[in-house]
This record gives structure tokens, C-alpha cells and sequence, in this order.
């Protein structure tokens, strides 16, 4: 009989914890154990248990709160709730009782009468209240004493929000700082180096000694590189503090492609990637930030590079009215785990394994800070566009693709621009 069986027991103290579950499985019991009332619901919601010891004192909700939330459901409703107590107190006694606890165990357990207790309770026996009058001031107790608790949490919450808004602040600036502090010794740093190359005796070196040009030229990436990530740094920076400015003019948005495309064009060539981009069917201009512009389709045109494998395709389309331009960046890559898509253009999301991450933005499979689709939704939104993916899902032998598409107006002040953008998506 006692196979069948289960009893959760919820308490703090894993050393308890451990006693119970052993004195109940040497009575033939099976076990299920908790340490926290919220991991305990789940576990009464989802698996079949009997009867419930709960101590009152718990890490996150009390014992009493615990059983009122479990008579709140009809399917646990019925089920027998023991509250673990170590003295008799008559007001707490009757709280419990209140709160929907069938009855008591005390500590330290007796363990001869600790089958009996848990039988009478299963039968369907109870504790009693001294009488209705005295139950009834009890519930009174009971719910002034679960709003206490609740706004002493609430002020708890408050506490800890403004911490974390003060530690977020902090960050924030830290981070811009950094990046600046960091800017400035690069840039002399870029200088040098340029200077360097126009030097008679280097350029010599380089003509005459590979190594020495191998060197040269790695040295240079790697400082580009450096300073593109401090500019990315930067970029988020602003968009995390709301203080993004638009540069707006007459910009050619094809010809910020073909330059975005040619700035890719050895590592399209070294992964034997094709690119399909037709510059009539864009607008002839749009009103925007180039520089960020261009950074915006950058980093799109880098994501669809880095997770393409050697051979694939990339599309970049357009089609526009006079208010509103709609273009997309589509590849046949591996595409994106329908879970993951609401995550990608939050800032720092890295996919995959952060250890075998690498820096490579054009090497299939390659990484970055995990900034770049933050900062292409920042750039767009303050444009007052929209970025959105499609993907079937992620494969890397099928490789479904991914497809990514923005919305812009083609006036960053022209308040038709949202309804123009609907009209546009509603004819793809």
C-alpha cells in the first residue's frame, strides 16, 4: 500500500530535507523533495503526488501561502497539506488551519509515530480548530498577514530595482567611457601605422621581404578590426542611452549597398559566395544617415555571410513607393531556431557555444560581440523603420535560410511613412 504512495516534503534545509526523505522511504513511502514553495507547485501541478509536509518557513512563499495556492486549484484541492511546526503556538496554529493545512508534525520527528501521523491524514483525518469564531479571526490574521509580507516584498522589489537601474546607469557610462578612453590611443595607434606604410625604407621592406608584409598587413587588420569593434561598442552605447542622433541627408541607399558589397568582396571570393542585387529596384534616395546606414547593412550583409556555408547565395532586394522603402537581406544558410528569433536583436545574444566562439565576420560559423543585429534594430527603429526575420528553422545540413527585412521611410519626417510600410509588406 505505502508503494503507491508519494509524499513531497518542502523545506529550506537540505539536512531536514535529507532526514525526512530517508525516514519516509524506510517506511515504504516514495519521495518527492523541494527546497523552495515555488519549485514544489510545479512539481504537485505536474506530477501525481498524495500528501504534502511542508515546513511554514520557506525561502521564497511561506508554507501557509504554499497550501492557500494549492487549494486555489480544484485538482490539488483535496489533497492532504502537513505543516512541519516545533512548538504549539494556539494564534499560528490557527492561521495554518486558515490557510487550508490539514494538520501538524512536530520536530524533532518522532519517527515511530511518523507513519501513523501520515496515514490518519491521508484517511482523510484533520485538525480541528477550537471553534468557527476563532477561525474566523484567524483568516482576518492570516490575509493581513500575507499583505504584510506581500508589500514588504513589494518594497524589497523597489529597492532592488532602483540598485540594478543605479548598477545599469553605472555599466552604461562605464561603457561609453571605456570605449572613448579606448578610441583615443588606437586612433594614434592607426595613425602611426599609416605613417608607417608611406615611409620609403617599409614600403621597400614590403616589396622585398612577403613576411615582413604578412606581418605589416595583420598588424593593420587587427588595429581595423579593434577600431570597428570600439565603434560598435559606441553605437550600442547610444542606443542603450537613447541618445542616437541621425545625420539625416540625401542618401543613394544602392549605392550604400554596392559599397557595403565591395567592402565584402575578398571574403565573397574566398567562400565562393553569390550575391544577387539589382540596383534598379531601389529608390533613387532616401532621406537618412548614410554612416549608419551603411553600418546597418554592413552587419546584415556580415550576419548573412556568416552564416551561409561556401557556395551559397545572398539576395538583397528592394521595392519601394513614394513614401516607403522595403528591402531584405536572404540567404540560403543555416537559418534560426524559431526560439531564438525574438532573442537575436537584443544586445550581446551570441548563438551557439560562447567557448568555441570565435571574431571572424566573414568565416562561416564566425563571430563578434553579438552586437550587430542590436544595433541594426536601434539605427532602423530611430529611423522609424522596422527590422523583422523569417526562418524556417536552423539546419545546418538543410540549410533553410534566413531572411531579414526593413522598413523605412523614405523621410525620416514623414508621418505617412508607417501606413506606407504596411502597404508595402501587405503586397509581398
Amino acid at each position: 500500500m505505502h508503494l503507491q504512495r508519494t509524499i513531497l516534503v518542502i523545506d529550506g534545509s537540505g539536512t531536514l530535507l535529507q532526514q525526512l526523505q530517508n525516514l519516509l522511504e524506510m517506511a515504504g513511502y516514495q519521495t518527492r523533495t523541494a527546497r523552495r514553495a515555488l519549485e514544489a507547485l510545479d512539481i504537485a501541478r505536474n506530477e501525481t503526488v498524495d500528501i504534502i509536509i511542508t515546513s511554514i518557513d520557506l525561502p521564497d512563499l511561506s508554507g501557509r501561502e504554499l497550501a492557500t495556492t494549492l487549494r486555489a486549484d480544484a485538482r490539488l484541492r483535496k489533497i492532504p497539506i502537513v505543516a512541519l511546526i516545533d512548538h504549539d503556538d494556539p494564534e499560528q496554529r490557527e492561521m495554518n488551519l486558515a490557510a487550508g493545512i490539514n494538520g501538524f508534525i512536530h520536530r524533532p520527528i518522532n519517527v515511530d509515530a511518523l507513519p501513523i501521523y501520515i496515514e490518519f491524514y491521508l484517511s482523510g483525518g484533520q485538525d480541528a480548530p477550537d471553534d468557527d469564531t476563532s477561525l474566523d479571526a484567524a483568516r482576518e490574521r492570516y490575509v493581513q498577514d500575507v499583505v504584510s509580507r506581500l508589500e514588504g516584498r513589494i518594497r524589497e522589489l523597489e529597492r532592488k530595482n532602483a540598485d540594478l537601474e543605479r548598477l545599469d546607469q553605472m555599466k552604461d557610462s562605464f561603457i561609453q567611457l571605456t570605449a572613448h578612453e579606448l578610441r583615443t590611443p588606437l586612433t594614434l595607434v592607426t595613425g602611426y601605422i599609416r605613417l608607417l606604410e608611406d615611409y620609403p625604407q617599409v614600403r621597400k621592406l614590403m616589396t622585398i621581404d612577403a613576411e615582413f608584409q604578412q606581418l605589416f598587413g595583420g598588424l593593420s587588420e587587427s588595429l581595423d578590426r579593434m577600431q570597428s569593434v570600439i565603434e560598435e561598442i559606441l553605437i550600442i552605447s547610444r542606443i542603450m542611452t537613447s541618445k542616437i542622433e541621425l545625420n539625416l541627408t540625401n542618401v543613394h541607399p544602392s549605392g550604400v549597398v554596392q559599397r557595403v558589397i565591395n567592402e565584402f568582396g575578398a571574403a565573397l571570393v574566398e567562400r565562393e559566395l553569390t550575391i544577387d542585387f539589382n540596383i534598379a529596384e531601389w529608390p533613387e534616395r532616401i532621406h537618412a544617415d548614410a554612416d549608419l546606414l551603411h553600418i546597418t547593412m554592413a552587419n546584415l550583409l556580415s550576419n548573412a555571410i556568416k552564416y551561409t556555408p561556401n557556395h551559397g547565395r545572398i539576395t538583397i532586394s528592394a521595392r519601394h513607393n513614394e513614401q516607403a522603402v522595403m528591402f531584405s537581406v536572404k540567404d540560403t544558410g543555416i537559418g534560426i531556431d524559431e526560439k531564438q528569433q525574438h532573442k537575436i536583436f537584443e544586445r550581446i545574444h551570441i548563438g551557439g557555444d560562447v567557448a568555441m566562439h570565435g571574431t571572424s565576420k566573414t568565416a562561416f560559423g564566425g563571430g563578434g560581440l553579438g552586437l550587430g543585429l542590436a544595433i541594426c534594430k536601434g539605427i532602423i527603429e530611430a529611423h522609424g523603420g522596422k527590422i523583422k526575420v523569417e526562418s524556417p528553422g536552423h539546419d545546418r545540413t538543410k540549410c533553410p535560410g534566413s531572411e531579414f527585412t526593413v522598413l523605412l521611410p523614405i523621410s525620416v519626417q514623414d508621418k505617412r511613412g508607417t501606413s506606407a510600410l504596411k502597404r508595402l509588406a501587405a503586397r509581398t
